[in-house]
């Protein structure tokens, strides 16, 4: 599975990174919206994207917009996640997660979540 990460934490980044690649998983990681839509651009074929929602440059809500505007980015299901007002996200973001979950998160979890959003949208 090829999974893109986003988020301006780099203890969040190096935790999930390991966590993937121990089941063999390609891991992308970037620091914000920006990096992580040039990442697309060099290559779009990423399994699942896990973002956070709070960023500098372009935060999650930004990233997910300009992911469902592009046809090559829009069908790759995307699970955001954020220290901020999970309900507030829902309802107010233009576009919607596939998933949306509060920090903390227990990585494990999240990992699985990314696992099964991957495996459905390969099926």
């Amino acid at each position: 599975m090829r999974v893109l990460v986003v988020d301006d934490d780099n203890i969040h980044l190096l935790i999930l990174k390991k966590i993937f690649e121990k089941s063999q998983d390609d891991v992308v990681l970037a620091h914000n919206g920006l990096e992580a839509l040039g990442f697309l651009r060099e290559d779009p074929n990423f399994h699942v994207i896990l973002t956070d929602i709070m960023m500098p440059e372009m935060d999650g809500i930004e990233f997910l917009t300009q992911l469902k505007n592009n046809l090559l980015f829009k069908s790759i299901p995307v699970i955001g996640f954020t220290a901020g007002d999970v309900e507030y996200f829902r309802k107010n973001s233009p576009n919607k997660f596939d998933t949306l979950i509060p920090k903390p998160h227990n990585f494990w979890d999240l990992y699985l979540l990314a696992k099964d959003k991957a495996t459905k949208d390969l099926n």
